[in-house]
């Protein structure tokens, strides 16, 4: 036999053995194929994880620490066995190398970082995740494959509805009976015919409000409006013949409820230390130039002081870092081509926001027109010497928080979640609040420089999220689950992408992947009876009725007579909000620091005998709160007008109270509190009545 046809029989036979058959095929490294794998295995099925990533588990290795819970009572299955592997990993002594267990109180997303109770932990650093996640390979026998890219052009074999294999880039091909897509950008699922969609859909399309562009929508602090005066974006202020600064587009916005091709920013999720023998100073970037950051140049030197504002802090003296501000870590604009590009695109695209980023840390810490106290105080920080070390200590995961978005057999929208529509066929819960990041930085007509499309929005509680959006419309491909980019509007993802709800649907779609198997059944003919059982076997949770949040306090159980802002008569447009650490009910109203008068809030409670009382408002406090929000006490001498202070209540039983005074009262009393005059946002929790003792 020739040499040559040699080498053909052997890469025949080499082919053929990496063309093995298992039951289920897992594309993708992140954190719910992880999980999905296990789920696998200990359903009996055979499985192996194709992962184009070396490092395993996505973002949760990547840098996201902080955990986004929300309301960690519907986190079960195997998303809560990985917190709860946390909080062992960090009973040991060993894990705590630059401070002592005893020193770390570390408060998360409306929780602690540690739940003793529960034997969970919900704060981490990178390398104690990505062990965890290698923990789960070795102890259930995983087989796992790296760096092995989908051939996203000719990679997808099918026959019929039905995938029967995926090539990578390298040629080895994998057979199974089932596939699960676990990509953050949904690679699979589109190579294998599934409708989709990138951007935004306009309000339209599924009758929604927070969806399509929201220009003159202002949440959060991430907008040009938490700034103390206009920014302009010209190189000259204020002239626009002199050219516009980098990282400012040019072009129309587009109008309010229209839909685009455009997505959230991404930003990496970065890791700093200040403990100096274990903390490199933050390198100057190839490429890096200072004109970048003009903009945010202009907004530190107006005096805005929150650049360090999510520094959120991890165990041994580290950070897991996101973006706050107007200009901050967000790469606004400099990701739209990323869902779709080629791999070659999407690796430039990476190194971009990488050199962005860095950039931005090189010009705070170094350039001399930075503010000396915001330098001085970046300067303490670095990169950790023990994190991502095959790396340059920098994370090797761009936060992609929305690619591709797979239109399913059920499109979850914000109607599901925010319970205005019933949600059928739960296979999992979410619970954090709606939550895009902005979108475009554009000129306004009044040229100034603004954001657009960050929104937050509370969910009011947990919401179920249904079988129907991890699976494609049936006829499409019926032997493919998708719990990453999965079935959901933009703005409904934004809620739903969060790292644990990944966990937990990769979860669900390795159990109904299990059963397709077993029934011998396409994925839409689960029998969702049937699936439902096992997951609550396997201890997910569908379905609760509990507190919306475990950040609100019960009125209830609070002295005296607590009225809820959710209590008391409206007039004009209120915002919801659930930001703050904790708050009565569900959460608390702001006005959109609209300053315009047309706002107010009116409490009347039914007092159960007249007499003397000291009347409260309850406010959470920030710095850009108004200090001297118009409130009006109606009482038994009459009314009083008072200008209170809502950046500084006082803290008292987990929450933060203004005091109001001492009245005599009966029936006919009332608290009101209006907009009218504000000089920055009025913002209620509640009120309260609590009787003066004689």
């Amino acid at each position: 036999m020739k040499l040559s046809s040699c080498l053909a029989a052997f890469l025949v036979f080499s082919q053929i053995l990496h063309a093995a058959e298992h039951d289920i095929v897992i594309y993708g490294g992140a954190c719910s194929a992880i999980i999905a794998a296990v789920q696998a295995k200990k359903m009996g099925k055979s499985v192996i994880v194709v992962s184009p990533d070396k490092h395993l588990g996505g973002l949760s290795c990547g840098g996201l620490g902080f955990t986004d819970t929300g309301n960690k009572a519907v986190i079960g299955g195997l998303s809560r066995d990985f917190y709860h592997r946390i909080y062992l990993h960090y009973q040991k002594a060993e894990s705590w190398k630059q401070q002592k267990q005893s020193e770390y109180g570390g408060k998360g997303q409306g929780t602690p970082a540690v739940d003793g109770e529960n034997r969970t932990m919900w704060i981490f650093e990178p390398h104690a995740a990505e062990q965890v996640f290698e923990d789960y390979v070795k102890e259930f026998g995983l087989e796992v494959v790296r760096d092995e890219w989908l051939d996203r052009a000719k990679g997808v074999k099918k026959d019929g509805d039905k995938i029967t294999s995926i090539t990578t880039l390298s040629g080895k091909t994998y057979t199974g009976k089932m596939f699960i897509d676990a990509t953050y950008e949904g690679d699979l699922m589109a190579a294998a015919g599934c409708d989709y969609h990138v951007g935004r859909e306009a309000t339209s399309v599924y009758d929604e409000k927070w969806n399509g562009i929201q220009v003159g929508v202002l949440h959060h602090r991430h907008h040009f409006g938490a700034v103390k005066e206009p920014i302009s974006p010209y190189k000259v202020p204020g002239d626009p013949k002199s050219g516009v600064l980098p990282r400012v587009s040019t072009e129309d916005p587009g109008k309010y409820g229209e839909g685009d091709k455009k997505v959230q920013a991404y930003c990496f999720r970065s890791c700093y230390t200040n403990v100096p023998e274990n903390r490199i100073p933050f390198p100057q970037p190839e490429g890096y130039d200072a004109g970048q950051y003009e903009i945010l140049l202009r907004v530190l030197k107006v005096g805005w002081g929150e650049f360090f504002e999510k520094f959120d802090p991890i165990p041994n003296h580290k950070t897991d870092t996101n973006n706050h501000g107007p200009f901050s870590f967000d790469n606004i604009g400099y990701n739209y081509d990323y869902p779709e590009a080629s791999y070659e695109k999407r690796r430039e695209i990476i190194a971009e926001h990488r050199t962005y980023q860095q950039g931005l840390l090189w010009f705070v810490a170094n350039d001399p027109r930075v503010p000396k106290k915001v330098q001085d105080e970046l300067r303490e920080w670095g990169l950790p010497k023990d994190e991502f070390t095959d790396n340059g200590n920098w994370s090797h995961q761009l936060y992609i928080r929305e690619a591709r978005r797979m239109i399913g057999s059920y499109v979850m929208t914000e109607n599901e979640l925010l319970k205005k529509l019933p949600t059928p066929d739960s296979v999992g819960m979410g619970s954090y609040g709606i939550d895009s990041h902005n979108i475009q930085r554009y000129i306004t007509p009044e040229g100034n420089v603004q954001n657009e499309g960050d929104i937050g929005v509370s969910t009011k509680g947990p919401y179920e999220i249904a079988y129907g959006s991890l699976v494609p419309k049936k006829g499409q491909v019926g032997n493919l689950l998708v719990p990453v980019a999965m079935s959901a509007s933009h703005i409904a993802y934004g809620s739903i992408r969060m790292e644990p709800v990944f966990m937990i649907l990769g979860q669900s779609a390795a159990t109904a992947a299990a059963m397709a198997i077993d029934d011998g059944i396409t994925v839409q003919d689960v029998p969702y009876e049937k699936l439902k059982a096992q997951i609550l076997k396997d201890g997910q949770i569908l379905h609760y009725d509990g507190p919306s949040s475990s950040k609100g306090v019960d009125p209830k159980t609070l002295k005296g007579i607590v009225m809820d802002d959710a209590e008391a008569k409206v007039t004009g447009e209120w915002k919801d909000c659930g930001a703050a650490k904790s708050f009565i009910g569900d959460g608390y109203r702001h006005d959109n620091n609209t300053k315009d008068g047309k706002c107010s809030l009116r409490f009347e409670p039914k007092l159960t005998k007249p007499g003397k009382y000291r009347l409260m408002l309850a406010a959470p406090p920030n710095s850009n709160r108004a200090s001297n929000a118009l409130v009006e006490v109606q009482h038994l001498g009459g009314i009083k007008k008072l200008h209170i202070d809502l950046k500084s209540p006082k803290p008292a039983e987990g929450l933060f109270w203004i005091d109001l005074g001492e009245y005599d009262c009966a029936n006919d009393t009332a608290i009101t509190i209006s907009n009218e005059g504000a000089d920055g946002y009025v913002v209620v929790d509640g009120a309260r009545w609590l009787p003066v003792e004689d």
